[in-house]
């Protein structure tokens, strides 16, 4: 049986008035249709921080803060392995757009739960309503 193909991806999660960055993916792609947080595939020559802040310029042309570590999970699909390494962020410059997505919202932590996100966001996305329900969000 052959091995599956990993994928290492760098997602931005990106906080801005309490409220967190996320985009629709676009028809055609794996998981179409799916809500996300802003990110892709790393680049062979280039840092995860590096690959989160690009892949944000290009979904979504804006700028964000250095990038910090916040967790990393990994996730098999049926065709695929991720390694998906979540960064934590604000933003810094700019005003979001579609350029590589259908649609983008900010939304308060605990309206996450309304939108579909694909599996391995799962974790994230569990531990963001949950920060949000301690602070009495």
């Amino acid at each position: 049986m052959a091995e599956k193909e990993v994928l290492q991806v760098a997602a931005a999660v990106i906080e801005h008035r309490g409220r967190y960055l996320i985009t629709c993916r676009e028809a055609g792609v794996h998981l179409a249709g799916y809500w996300e947080f802003p990110g892709g595939k790393r680049e062979a020559d280039e840092t995860f921080e590096a690959c989160a802040r690009r892949e944000v310029f290009e979904e979504v042309g804006i700028e964000i803060t250095a990038p910090r570590p916040l967790t990393i999970t990994h996730y098999d699909y049926p065709d695929k392995s991720v390694e998906l390494h979540f960064f934590a962020c604000s933003l810094s410059q700019g005003d979001p757009r579609p350029l590589g997505c259908v649609d983008f919202r900010w939304v308060k932590p605990e309206e996450l739960a309304e939108y579909l996100f694909p599996p391995a966001d799962g974790p994230v996305v569990a531990h963001l309503m949950k920060l949000a329900g301690s602070r009495g969000a």
